[in-house]
């Protein structure tokens, strides 16, 4: 699926959420529900090749593979983060959402803890030592 038939998907889920609404509000969040996770299924072969570019550049630049790792989850958890606030967004459920969010933000930061500590590292290995 390219990009112009994603956007025409989204088009028409978008007008029959809006005509449906109207009628049966629990089926249109259906209708929203359902793009939305065609379109993610969509687009996850492309996200697969850009995880594998990825991994290549940081094994051609010789970085520990355990870092693109958890740079690879960090992105993964920052999409699927997106994608729930997003959807209980649109069912009307902003509280909610902020809580997906804040819990998206605090996965990010427990899975980046070993990369600062590299980076504090490798900066204090540039200090020099004061005695």
């Amino acid at each position: 699926m390219d990009m112009i038939q994603i956007v025409v998907l989204g088009l028409i889920a978008s007008l029959l959420y809006i005509i449906v609404k109207e009628f049966n509000g629990p089926f249109g969040f259906f209708i929203i529900l359902v793009t939305g996770i065609v379109i993610f299924l969509a687009i996850i072969k492309q996200i697969g090749v850009i995880f594998q570019l990825i991994q290549t550049l940081g094994q051609r630049a010789a970085i520990d593979g355990m870092y693109i790792e958890t740079i690879l989850k960090i992105i993964g958890i920052a999409y699927i983060t997106e994608l729930g606030a997003s959807m209980t967004k649109d069912a009307g459920l902003s509280a909610v959402a902020s809580k997906i969010e804040l819990a998206g933000k605090i996965f990010i930061l427990l899975m980046a803890i070993p990369i600062i500590t590299a980076v504090i590292e490798s900066i204090l290995n540039f200090l020099p030592l004061t005695n």
